[in-house]
Order: structure tokens, then C-alpha cells, then sequence
């Protein structure tokens, strides 16, 4: 695979490898394509999430009594 960048990218990921925080540019950028993956599967699982939520339907509950079911599951799960 060959990756053309401008001398300002290379110069960042040049930098960020010299920071330390990398061994070299290839550990970068892979690290790059895993944090972009999980970006992605974190926006489907949330895409899953809104239509299940709108298939739900609309709720007869008040924001109040919403509120108070959020509440009472955070406790029971040790959250709150």
C-alpha cells in the first residue's frame, strides 16, 4: 500500500512518533485505522439504537416518571 501525504502530515506524524508516544510512523497509522473503526461501529451501534428506539413508538409516560425509571435502574445497576 502507498500513502501519499503532504509534507505538513508527515511532518505531524513524524512529531508524534518523535513525542514518544509511538515506536514509528506505521504504529500511527494503524492505530489511526483502529481508533477509526471503532468510531464507525460506535456510530452503528447507535443508528441500531435510534430506530429501535423510534420502531418503539411513542411513550405514554411523563418526562417525570422517564426520569425516575432512569434513576431506579441506575441504582439497581450500582451507577448512581
Amino acid at each position: 500500500m502507498s500513502v501519499s501525504l503532504s509534507e505538513t502530515m508527515r511532518g505531524f506524524i513524524k512529531s508524534r512518533v518523535s513525542s514518544g508516544d509511538y515506536h514509528n510512523e506505521s504504529e500511527y497509522i494503524r492505530d489511526l485505522v483502529r481508533r477509526d473503526q471503532e468510531r464507525l461501529n460506535q456510530e452503528l451501534r447507535l443508528a441500531k439504537l435510534l430506530e429501535e428506539a423510534e420502531q418503539s413508538g411513542l411513550s405514554d409516560k411523563s418526562l417525570p416518571d422517564i426520569m425516575q425509571a432512569v434513576k431506579q435502574k441506575l441504582k439497581a445497576d450500582g451507577r448512581l
